[in-house]
């Protein structure tokens, strides 16, 4: 089953706890704190791979968990870290999470990024040692490994994406010169699946090509099989307009594609196009003519009009190198405006950073770090609420919230969505 779009659930590993623990051995009087940090927990890796061609593997998994790392152990044994997971994707996928931003894009196989973080682990009474604290009894939390929703996008990448109506003739050039094998009939929406086929045009000179369903009017509001699979032709430099000879309304076919993909995306529409008119062996040659004035009065100046057969071969050739000369005077054109592109320099917030605001009654203290911490701590035990405290004094919190008249026993929470309660 084809399947190019997936919402999937992600969690990451979450830390392992770290251990109070006190050395007992014969003849050792006093031995001292001994608990072992926890492991972190394993990240979640999303890797291309070029033994994928769908994203149905992960139609129907509804958690897909990362292992979470191991507790601390005595004898200052650190816990082992969880194994990460790694799932492969096609090449051409795009990972979004739930505002749209991108966290990955895959452009060619091998190609990893981390898209879910594993948690931390929490440290040992061990850790905890110093020369007023000889005997400490605070331990950490695992920190909770990430747990995000994610949208798998695959968008094929390609030199030149195949446009038009059903039965265009789209899937039949592909199969005539390339190395695909895509369903070729005579009735409509022969294709319900993108193709993609490599052109060998002459030595060192190749196009790789896309060929998707056919669109028919009002493809935009789902008619037919929709106009999803335009994301499949998103990433092309060049759009190949295939329009059948035998057409009662040549024109008005043009315009039914130019008005779809104009729907879809505006920037699609604007792609350079190069037209084709296809099916024409046997065709009367005058009839041929007329067809192609007819078209030439609504293109613009720069689009180039092709007939062929993919029969016979004819026109082939000619349409082929002005399809690799027309990308490749593309992916100049993009390079050298990448290039020319001042990188733009922002400065990253420091993790170290807090902000303390009034709601209510209650103080909230927001930050990473801060956030962080507090997700480590035992709250049930005295030992964690204390400690909680000293993190909060240490970093100016405290101070803070006294600037700002919080009282005693007014509530402190920590993090939005909250991870904590204390009391001030």
């Amino acid at each position: 089953m084809f399947v190019d779009k997936v919402l999937v659930k992600i969690k990451a590993g979450d830390g392992g706890r770290g251990i109070v623990s006190f050395r007992h051995e014969k003849y050792v009087d006093k031995g001292g704190p001994d608990g072992g940090d926890g492991g972190d927990g394993g990240d979640v890796v999303a890797k291309a791979s070029n033994n994928q061609d769908t994203l149905a593997t992960y139609r129907y998994r509804k958690l897909i968990k990362a292992e979470n790392g191991q507790d601390g152990g005595k004898r200052k044994k650190h816990g082992k870290r969880g194994k990460e997971l790694t799932l492969d994707v096609p090449i051409g996928t795009v990972i979004t999470n739930e505002n749209g931003e991108i966290l990955a894009d895959f452009q060619k196989s091998g190609q990893t990024a981390v898209i879910a973080k594993g948690g931390k682990g929490g440290f040992g009474n061990a850790h905890f040692v110093s020369s007023r604290r000889q005997a400490p009894r605070i331990y950490e939390k695992g920190e909770p490994g990430e747990q995000l929703e994610l949208t798998f996008e695959l968008k094929s990448i390609a030199d030149v994406g195949l446009v038009g109506l059903p039965n265009a003739g789209k899937s039949t050039l592909l199969s005539a010169v390339s190395n695909a094998h895509p369903e070729v009939a005579n009735y409509a929406f022969t294709t319900l699946n993108p193709h993609l086929g490599v052109v060998d045009i002459a030595k060192d000179k190749n196009l790789l090509l896309a060929d998707i369903p056919g669109l028919i009017e009002g493809a935009s509001t789902g008619k037919g099989l929709g106009d999803e699979f335009l994301r499949h032709v998103e990433r092309t430099s060049v759009l190949l307009h295939m329009i059948d000879v035998y057409s009662n309304d040549i024109t008005k076919d043009y315009k039914v594609i130019k008005k779809e993909l104009s729907k879809y995306s505006k920037d699609l529409a604007k792609k350079p196009q190069i037209v084709a008119i296809t099916k024409i062996d046997g065709f009367d040659k005058d009839l041929l003519q007329e067809q192609i004035l007819k078209l030439k009065k609504m293109l613009p100046k720069n689009c180039d009009i092709f007939a062929i057969s993919s029969h016979n071969k004819e026109g082939i050739k000619e349409l082929l190198f002005e399809l690799h000369k027309t990308v490749e005077k593309q992916k100049k054109a993009i390079a050298k405006k990448a290039k020319s592109k001042l990188p733009v320099i922002t400065l990253k917030e420091s993790d170290d950073k807090w902000q303390v605001v009034k709601t209510g009654q209650d103080f909230v203290v927001t930050g990473k770090k801060i956030e962080s911490f507090a997700k480590r701590q035992d709250f049930s035990n005295q030992n964690g609420v204390q400690r909680m405290r000293d993190i909060l004094q240490k970093n100016g919190v405290l101070n803070e919230l006294a600037k700002k008249g919080i009282q005693t026993e007014q509530t402190i929470v920590i993090g939005m969505p909250e991870i904590a309660r204390l009391e001030y």
